[in-house]
């Protein structure tokens, strides 16, 4: 088993940051404010020559009633259940609260190994005095630590290695002496969330988005069958993109519940801002984006606008109707769930829906196997030979408007790439082929080549002229 280590402590004291340092990229969403993150989230973490398994945890709260506070603190004990050992975070600037002593003691209660570390030291006099006040804590000699600013990793690394287990110890080869070279850069965030364990291929990754308050959350932990991430009937719990890793009849899936998206009017604050780019990118990474839909508001304008980004970006798309339990007129709401699916995406035919109820757990087992299905789909590679046969039939059913009196001859067609399924079709004047002769080809393709629900991508290129 990997070793794993739990990042705790007070809310804003510099987990997430320290979390984005040893992963070596921005996963987690940093801000000022305190209680960004409310799930506790995982990553590989490295350390010059050490990898191991790290957890983002929500800031430790003294709450114990039903409130979104009293959830982290819950979420935060479910990840201390899983660390090998702890990395207790105390803010230099501030020194050491009543909280701090707080959790100090009932951390000591978890009878794991623990390091404590005082954040925002990059100004060496002004956290002595927060240093001599982490004595009192009882958890041994504290380690000075700038996460922002790259300062005393060394310190934590060597406070770490007596608790590595023995296998881990592995010789470092010589040529690859530069492979953790420390952790000096962040990278940018362009692959974060589904590069984040491994860009494991085999993988099925899944993006579940939507308005806010539909039941995202919910869904993931009804298809994992356990309480995985925060629920509530507050909308905008979730903040962060928090991948969980499941298996589905021995295929792996990658299921990332993100945060709610709202109109762009409506996005006021910085934190709801990066939580929704955090949304837009997992949807980018996606092979299946799950579109969550509350059963008594079918397809508002905001759900519409998150299937066509979806269609956009080349991801295959399924729709989950949820709260279907408490619908009234279910004959209507499936009435207008086919109009708006005909009417409103009509770029992308047979767009699968699959009517549910995530609280109940009622359908889960269809919604997973249509993903299944769709992603078939959305992977489909058609040979060459078939498809030019093929084109010769449509184009002599109806050929492509005259230029100028003379014929725009379809040269070839070939499949250049799959997910999403896009088709490259040679011509005489691609600068001349209508829209809608390019609508009449992809339908084609849709209908006989059975790919629907999916977006097909159509280039129209010039063939070569031999005499040129």
């Amino acid at each position: 088993m990997t070793f794993t280590l739990a990042l705790v402590g007070r809310p804003n004291v510099g987990k997430s940051t320290l979390f984005n340092r040893f992963a070596g990229k921005k996963l987690a969403i940093v801000d000022d404010t305190p209680g960004v993150t409310r799930d506790w989230r995982e990553a590989p973490g490295h350390l010059f020559d050490r990898s191991f398994r790290i957890l983002d945890t929500a800031g430790l709260e003294e709450s114990f009633d039903d409130s979104i506070e009293a959830r982290m603190r819950t979420k935060t004990e479910d990840a201390l259940d899983q660390a090998d050992a702890i990395l207790f975070i105390i803010d230099g600037r501030t020194g050491v609260t009543p909280m701090d002593e707080h959790f100090a003691q009932f951390l000591r209660k978890q009878k794991k190994p623990m390091i404590l570390a005082v954040n925002k030291a990059e100004n060496e006099k002004a956290v002595q005095s927060a240093m001599g006040e982490a004595y009192s804590l009882g958890l041994g000699e504290p380690v000075a630590i700038s996460a922002e600013h790259n300062i005393g990793m060394e310190d934590i690394y060597n406070a770490l290695t007596p608790h590595f287990p023995e296998e881990i110890d592995a010789p470092v080869n010589d040529d690859d002496e530069n492979e953790f070279d420390g952790i000096d850069e962040i990278e940018g965030d362009e692959d974060s969330e589904f590069i984040e364990i491994e860009d494991d291929e085999k993988s099925l990754k899944i993006a579940i988005v939507g308005r806010p308050n539909v039941g995202k959350s919910t869904l993931l932990n009804a298809i994992v069958n356990e309480e995985r991430v925060m629920t509530g009937p507050e909308a905008g719990i979730t903040r962060d993109a928090i991948a969980v890793d499941w298996e589905y009849k021995d295929q792996p899936f990658r299921l990332v519940d993100t945060a709610g998206m709202r109109r762009r009017a409506k996005v006021q604050n910085n934190i709801e801002k990066m939580s929704v780019e955090d949304a837009l990118r997992a949807i980018r990474l996606a092979h299946v984006v799950v579109l969550v839909l509350d059963g008594n508001a079918i397809f508002d304008k905001q759900d519409l606008q998150i299937a066509q980004h979806v269609i956009e970006e080349g991801r295959a798309l399924i729709v989950a109707v949820n709260k279907w339990d408490i619908v009234d007129d279910r004959k209507d709401g499936l009435e207008e769930i086919k109009h708006k699916l005909t009417s409103s995406l009509a770029q992308v035919r047979d767009v699968p829906f699959i009517t549910m109820s995530a609280k109940n757990g009622k359908n889960i087992g269809k919604l997973l196997e249509g993903i299944v299905s769709i992603h078939a789909t959305w992977n489909i590679r058609i040979p060459t030979g078939q498809m030019n046969r093929w084109l010769r039939g449509m184009e002599s059913k109806n050929p492509a408007p005259l230029i100028s009196g003379r014929q725009n001859r379809l040269k070839y067609i070939a499949q250049i790439k799959n997910r999403p399924p896009t088709f490259a079709m040679w011509v005489s004047r691609p600068g001349k082929m209508p829209t809608s002769y390019k609508r009449y080809i992809i339908n084609g393709l849709r209908r006989d080549f059975n790919i629907p629900g999916v977006p097909i991508r159509l280039l129209v290129r010039a063939s070569k002229n031999p005499y040129a």
